[in-house]
């Protein structure tokens, strides 16, 4: 079979198109013939090697799983004699647990990784679902404790993440503000955001005393610069994790006052069927920046690196 493979950090030129061993199927396990795989930033993280957080969890010299990509959707190809809850032909999506490697023509995964596909969603839509999805609505419920009637701001609204975010946070009866570029302002209204504010012209963190919870999907604010624009017991959530915010963290843990929380995502089923039940009731549904080609994997890497990408990024591969 054929995957992108990347055995040294670097530019995209460090990434090639490659015949690799075609996986067999384990007892536990579901062969699946991928369709479609999103580019997360995390993936050009990897594959540039940098922050050194990304070496620290994926290999100090060189990656120690040459495959990225973690998003998928596609057709079931062989199932384990232990795995009854699916068939082969059947259409599904996930994502990968606490590893990479969907950027190839066939994955393995386990149970905890793969759901039936969203019927109202196509592949390459599927695709762009897992790990966005599942970060947005582990920072607003999990982390953000998001309630009915609190006011949540979504800085990096009409990115991957934020525009997952954006929506979720809607069904769960918030009312919302989205923060971006002044491009992607229309687009932000469109997926329900009762407010946008364009950073361009705005500065969000000078509204005192605003929000119950802002939600940093881009990573490109600070605790100590949104502070003032929370309520007193308001909360700062970040996608951005490492050593300063886990020390921020315990600085600022008392849940009677303005808290910081950062974290690493998780692999959950009971979230992707929470995700499945949003977008088949009509109440999310994914924005799709670009696609691209297998073949073109290194372009797709070169522009979700500029982050710029208005939603996802996703590559066609079966």
């Amino acid at each position: 079979m054929k995957a992108v493979v990347y055995e040294r950090y670097g530019p995209p030129e460090v990434l090639k198109l490659k015949e690799v061993e075609k996986p067999s199927v384990g007892d536990d396990e579901v062969l699946v013939k991928v369709h479609a795989a999103s580019i997360q930033q995390t993936d050009t993280n990897f594959r540039g090697g940098t922050p050194f957080l990304v070496r620290v969890l994926g290999g100090l010299f060189k990656p120690k799983n040459p495959i990225l990509g973690c998003d998928y959707s596609g057709t079931v190809e062989a199932t384990g004699k232990n795995v009854d809850a699916f068939s082969i032909g059947d259409e599904v999506y996930g994502q990968l647990e606490k590893r990479t490697g969907t950027h190839a023509e066939y994955i393995l995964v386990s149970i905890r990784e793969i759901a039936p596909k969203p019927r109202n969603l196509d592949f390459v839509e599927a695709a762009s679902v897992g790990v966005a999805g599942a970060m947005a609505l582990q920072g607003l419920r999990d982390h953000g404790e998001i309630r009915q009637g609190q006011k949540a701001l979504i800085n990096g609204a009409s990115g991957g993440i934020g525009t997952f975010a954006v929506q979720i946070a809607k069904s769960y009866g918030a009312e919302v503000t989205g923060v971006c570029s002044t491009t992607n302002v229309d687009m932000v209204k469109s997926i329900g955001a009762d407010h946008v504010i364009d950073y361009k012209k705005e500065d969000f963190t000078e509204r005192v005393g605003e929000y119950d919870i802002i939600f940093d999907a881009v990573r490109k604010s600070t605790f100590a610069n949104c502070k003032n624009a929370l309520t007193p017991k308001g909360i700062y959530v970040t996608t951005q994790y490492g050593p300063g915010i886990m020390l921020q963290m315990r600085m600022n843990s008392n849940p009677d006052s303005k808290r910081i929380v950062g974290w690493l995502g998780k692999t959950d089923p009971a979230d992707l069927a929470y995700l499945t039940e949003l977008i088949e009731a009509g109440r999310m549904r994914p924005v799709i920046d670009r696609t691209y080609p297998f073949e073109e994997f290194a372009d797709a890497h070169r522009y979700v690196e500029k982050g710029h990408a208005k939603g996802k990024v996703v590559i066609k591969i079966g």
